[in-house]
């Protein structure tokens, strides 16, 4: 068996007036993700993740942002065909481990309803996606609530 691990990181600037999708929910807040598609910060995280451990380089390459096909897409469409394309090379996921860094809202009320809806899209067990949230302390561009960004480690295998 081959076990690899990859590493993914994004971030999003945060606007009134924009939806707010994160683990492929929708929250309540007044402030949301800008972006080319939802601005699934958690979900995009996790699609680099996969594709750098399988070695296919990055989710702009395979989903670009200057797309018209892909202009406001829901990322758990990105993540699903991502889990494909690891699969064309026969990996799974073994587990993934992630971090949201948000000043507001907070989501630890959330998180079960995250793990759920990814475990359903990615086909694996609810208990092999830990998801974590923390804030900046109010520093930087999160701790002022301009931004969101989210850190994902997995595990994948063949």
């Amino acid at each position: 068996m081959k076990i690899r691990v990859g590493f993914g990181y994004d971030v999003h600037q945060l606007a009134e007036g924009e939806e707010f999708w994160l683990g492929g929910i929708q929250l309540d807040h007044q402030k949301g993700s800008v972006g080319h598609s939802d601005g699934d910060v958690l979900i995009h995280a996790i699609c680099d993740a996969l594709l750098g451990a399988a070695n296919m380089r990055d989710i702009g390459y395979h989903f670009p942002d200057t797309s018209v096909e892909l202009k406001g897409i829901d990322s758990k469409i990105l993540l699903k065909k991502t889990v494909e394309i690891i699969a064309k090379k026969g990996f799974t996921i073994g587990n993934i481990d992630s971090t949201i860094a948000l000043q507001k809202p907070k989501i630890n009320p959330h998180i079960d309803k995250m793990q759920k809806i990814l475990a359903e899209v990615m086909g694996i067990d609810i208990e092999d996606i830990a998801i974590k949230a923390t804030t900046t302390e109010k520093l930087g561009f999160i701790g002022q609530e301009d931004g969101i960004s989210a850190y994902a480690t997995v595990l994948i295998q063949k």
